[in-house]
């Protein structure tokens, strides 16, 4: 599926901005992102000009039912900016400004724009993360892992679109941002909900917060019909030290 959503971070920081756009596009290649930091003289603070040519630029950049943009700020002060250029848009029902964490809610919303999701569901996730990464507690880990796969004697949910296995994570970074935004993007790929040590494995946030490092050793879970599938596959990808970015 193609990508429907594009981002504009609005920063008083010219740099800022472009380094939140660089952080995110790491994470989704595919999707559009457009900066607009300080000034119009290069100073500190917004640009009221700057915030509607990135809304114009966004807007032309993705197309299609559920297609527009994500607008995501630093300060609440940039908030007066932004609304002002929403309502002088020619679309302003494509646009969705998001108050929320600015580079946590631009990471883990630009990684469901890669997978295809609409305005509305990639605007969800970014309100989902206000919280900083900080306070999202990490998920224990299973005490006992179930070995592999569908339909074990009585350890398996009663479902034969369950499986499972354990993965020694081999990327020198372990379960980091970028390998944590490869993970779910190859588990977007599948009909199944996939879980690491119990952390939702569609949540880059989630997956970061376990703080699985190299030679760690993760239980992978998922239930769906590509549940056996899923589970070969990201547990491979896991175990492989070249595994793509």
């Amino acid at each position: 599926m193609s990508v429907r959503v594009a981002f504009v971070i609005v920063s008083h920081s010219a740099s800022l901005a472009v380094g939140v756009c660089e952080l995110a596009a790491q994470m989704a290649p595919d999707v559009p992102f457009t900066a607009a930091g300080g000034t119009d003289d290069g100073r500190i603070g917004t640009s009221y000009d700057r915030v509607e040519a990135a809304l114009e630029a966004a807007l032309g950049a993705v197309e299609g039912e559920g297609s527009g943009v994500v607008v995501l700020t630093d300060l609440g002060s940039a908030t007066m900016t932004v609304e002002s250029a929403i309502d002088m848009s020619d679309e302003p029902e494509r646009v969705r400004f998001v108050d929320t964490a600015l580079v946590e809610g631009a990471v883990a919303a630009s990684v469901r724009a890669q997978l295809g999701d609409s305005l509305s569901q990639v605007a969800e996730v970014a309100a989902s993360v206000a919280p900083h990464i900080e306070a999202i507690p990490a998920p224990e880990a299973p005490k006992d892992p179930v070995p592999l796969i569908s339909g074990d004697s009585g350890q398996a949910p009663a479902s034969s679109l369950w499986a499972s296995a354990d993965a020694v994570v081999a990327d020198p970074v372990g379960l980091h941002a970028r390998p944590a935004a490869a993970f779910v993007r190859l588990a977007g790929t599948f009909d199944a909900e996939v879980s690491v040590n119990g952390a939702d494995g569609g949540s880059v946030l989630d997956l970061m917060a376990l703080g699985v490092a190299q030679g760690d050793t993760v239980h992978i879970e998922a239930n769906g019909a590509d549940a056996t599938a899923a589970v070969a596959a990201l547990a491979d990808m896991l175990e492989s030290a070249n595994a793509p970015l």
